[in-house]
């Protein structure tokens, strides 16, 4: 394999452009498929929970600080330290561009969470096949609502509700991220450009992670948590809008009801709290024929089937085709890239 320094140095040679090629697309496949293969990394070295931990420490000192501000300045530091961290990571793996190789796969698919997110829906489909109280209890982790006195509709419109808002922000965007980079490499390269290849999607995941922890509206967090929010809405937008078109093209192809998931996402994407979330919750509402409710806060789509446990079933296929999709455009857009310049 060509060594590291010849790969970010002679950007003429077209046996460089094809390795940097190469780095980039095999290692967006070969990540996803350690995702899937694998799932998470163990716990204690998952860079998410590092981004959690350097997320805590920096509340603890911003916390007292009652304005919007401290927000912006924790997003700021935590993002400094998680590019530090993985800078150095990132200079002694460069050493050789094999050990490169495997630590970018490795942590590229660290930003993303393909096999927990799909796997997470089937167990509730099968907890549900045992028990009301088990499914309860399984998808009380997934959602903030009360989960105890849930009827199995309920239960099931918030499974699929998980797993279809967490298409956009599991893969897709990371992904997307990705690859914008990508492309700018490819078209013109520059110094360290492997480093910041990797580090667009590990700040987004760190953009998540933060609104996961304190984008909440409650007297504690409302300051705090402002800026981390509004950030990962507007980084989400996008991406969400593209993750709803192709589910409703994955709905055509699975001869589900594309029309009215195209339909619902129109009319009622918006409905939502978030400004993104609607886009992929409507569409599989629309493709599966069904309502999706969380009370009191949205109603996606409309009951023109009873929506029972296989519509579970029937999501995740969804949200594999669409992942699916979206990873082949990815491919052919990177490609024509190449054979283009």
């Amino acid at each position: 394999m060509i060594d590291y320094n010849t790969l970010m140095s002679f950007y003429g040679n077209d046996i460089v452009s094809l390795n940097l090629f190469l780095f980039i697309t095999l290692g967006l496949i070969l990540s996803l498929a350690i995702d899937i293969i694998f799932g998470e990394l163990p716990t204690r070295i998952h860079p998410v929970v590092i981004i959690g931990s350097i997320t805590s420490f920096f509340k603890n000192i911003f916390i007292k600080y009652k304005n919007r501000i401290s927000g912006f300045i924790l997003t700021l530091c935590t993002a400094v330290t998680i590019t530090i961290i993985l800078f150095i990571i990132y200079s002694i793996s460069k050493i050789n561009v094999l050990l490169l190789f495997i630590v970018f796969i490795i942590l590229l698919s660290s930003t993303y969470s393909i096999n927990m997110l799909l796997k997470t829906a089937v167990d509730v489909k099968k907890d549900l096949d045992e028990s009301l109280d088990k499914a309860r209890k399984s998808v009380s982790y997934l959602v903030s609502r009360n989960t105890e006195e849930l009827s199995e509709s309920f239960i099931v419109s918030a499974v699929i509700e998980s797993l279809t808002e967490n298409i956009t922000d599991s893969y897709i965007a990371p992904i997307f991220y990705y690859t914008i980079f990508g492309a700018i490499i490819l078209i013109k390269p520059f110094n360290n450009q492997l480093f910041y290849l990797l580090l667009i999607p590990m700040l987004y995941r760190m953009s998540n992670t933060l609104d996961a922890m304190l984008g909440y509206k409650t007297d504690e967090l409302i300051n705090i948590g402002f800026f981390p929010a509004k950030l990962d809405d507007v980084l989400n937008y996008i991406p969400a809008r593209i993750s709803g078109i192709y589910v409703v093209i994955s709905a055509y192809l699975l001869k589900l009801d594309g029309k009215n998931s195209f339909k619902i996402m129109k009319r009622d994407a918006r409905n939502c709290p978030s400004p993104n979330s609607g886009f992929t919750m409507a569409t599989t509402a629309g493709a599966l024929n069904i309502q999706l409710i969380k009370k009191d806060t949205y109603i996606l789509g409309d009951a023109n089937k009873s929506i029972d446990k296989n519509d579970i079933t029937r999501a995740v296929n969804l949200s594999k085709l669409t992942i699916i999709l979206f990873t082949l455009t990815i491919l052919i857009i990177l490609s024509l890239i190449y054979v283009i310049i």
